[in-house]
């Protein structure tokens, strides 16, 4: 999370927690509106410890992509 904060905070030149606030409060909507096991892994992907391609194959699957087993 704290890369996607440094990201809002360079293209935006919002203070740090500013920032902080704003990527939570866009985190917390995407987790209800998408489907639960795209929501439910967010935090997991965000701090690194998620499988970048499992995240990649549930995102392919979301958007109309075939989904490798």
């Amino acid at each position: 999370m704290d890369e996607l904060v440094a990201l809002v905070v360079k293209k935006t030149g919002l203070p740090k927690e500013t920032a902080q606030a704003a990527v939570k409060v866009v985190l917390d909507y995407l987790k209800k509106k998408l489907p639960a096991p795209v929501g439910a892994s967010i935090d997991t992907f965000l701090t690194g410890k998620g499988q970048v391609a499992a995240a990649a194959n549930m995102l392919g699957g979301l958007l109309g992509g075939k989904k490798k087993k």
